[in-house]
């Protein structure tokens, strides 16, 4: 595929599947942070919430791999692709401007989420519909 007009995100604190895809193909990236996060339970009498800080390096190469297209759609479970778009927004606001929506999707394979993005891109003539 020479130029993709398309790409969905997958992201999670683990890992960012991102299909590069058209009608009928689909090229699949997949990045993983340099430092994984850990689950962090908060402990009594601890300053913090428990969590750790976003990988700014890892939303980066996510951003860098997504930056040929012309509309993205960014899915995840939790609330990782909300901060990849807070890190868009800061860092990138032209990217910014290619992301269409932004969907809460579980885990879908890889298949059920090519075909998540292809029919959410068509129901509305290329662009999907904005959802939470």
């Amino acid at each position: 595929m020479t130029s993709p007009y398309h790409a969905v995100i997958w992201i999670d604190h683990h890992e960012a599947r991102i299909f590069h895809f058209d009608s009928t193909s689909a090229e699949r990236v997949v990045i993983h942070p340099e430092h994984p996060v850990k689950h962090v339970h908060h402990k009594a009498n601890a300053v913090g919430d428990g969590r750790s800080a976003e990988d700014q390096a890892f939303f980066h190469h996510v951003a860098t791999a997504i930056a040929d297209a012309k509309a993205v759609l960014v899915t995840g479970p939790g609330g990782e692709k909300d901060l990849f778009v807070k890190h868009v927004e800061h860092h990138d606001p032209k990217l910014k401007a290619l992301i269409a929506a932004v969907k809460t999707v579980d885990h879908p394979t890889d298949n059920e989420l090519v075909a998540l993005a292809r029919a959410a891109f068509h129901a509305d003539h290329q662009s999907p519909q904005r959802s939470a």
